[in-house]
């Protein structure tokens, strides 16, 4: 935060992720294309992220006057995909980055070898490498389709302090209408548009508050308690027992 701070005229807030999936969603509710920049970093280094030198590339794409800047790997642009936010990355070659920064002042000569192997990521590059892009708006870098991202799967992304579970399906991929039901892995469930309309203590499929424009996460709700709870979900948990319902 001290860092972002320092090398951006405005306020700053951080939101905390455990995975790519809870970045994905949240990437979403902060992407409105306001005169800004967002910081995506989930760069894990076990398992299948042992095939990067030093973590998941970055790459970076405007919507609108709204800089992203994140690591590519897995699903955390799966949702901008979705939606069409974008048609392509630019993938940042840290290297080629490194030299620029030093050349704009936001990196010294001697910090070069240091920042190029930095595990701190997101410390030592991502904050200078945005702050380089927010003023010149463009880096040399292969171009990445968004075609190559994976598909997002109908799962969780994130539960909310109220035990509301917002998933990465949209209304228009499954036939909902007003009290018809969808079998999940946790029973069937009604779609009620509306979360008032939700009888106490029930539990149902509503259009949620997050996503963009006309496009709405439905989330997983008990009303007057909590969704998470009464069914034991998480993040990440898929909703349907096949990749598609």
């Amino acid at each position: 935060m001290a860092r972002v701070s320092s090398l951006f005229d405005s306020a700053v807030a951080f939101i905390g992720v455990t995975d790519d999936g809870e970045a994905a969603g949240n990437l979403i509710d902060a992407l409105e294309g306001r005169k800004g920049a967002i910081l995506v970093n989930v760069a894990p280094r076990h398992g299948n992220a042992k095939k990067w030198k030093n973590g998941s590339p970055f790459g970076y794409f405007w919507h609108g006057e709204t800089l992203v800047v994140g690591t590519i790997d897995d699903i955390t642009f799966s949702l901008v995909k979705k939606l069409g936010l974008a048609a392509s990355l630019r993938i940042i070659d840290t290297a080629r980055a490194i030299e620029e920064l030093v050349k704009s002042g936001l990196a010294v000569e001697h910090s070069k070898h240091y920042i190029a192997e930095t595990q701190f990521r997101s410390y030592d590059f991502l904050p200078r490498i945005a702050a380089y892009l927010l003023a010149h708006h463009d880096l040399p870098g292969d171009i990445c389709s968004i075609d190559k991202i994976p598909d997002m799967l109908p799962m969780v992304w994130w539960v909310d302090n109220f035990g509301n579970c917002k998933t990465t399906l949209l209304l228009r991929e499954i036939d909902f209408t007003q009290g018809k039901t969808i079998e999940t892995l946790w029973g069937a469930l009604p779609y009620i548009a509306r979360l008032k309309d939700v009888p106490d203590q029930a539990s149902a499929c509503i259009r949620g508050s997050s996503g963009v424009g006309e496009n709405r996460f439905l989330e997983i709700v008990v009303q007057g308690g909590s969704a998470a709870e009464r069914f034991a979900i998480k993040s990440g948990d898929h909703i349907f027992n096949l990749e598609k319902p």
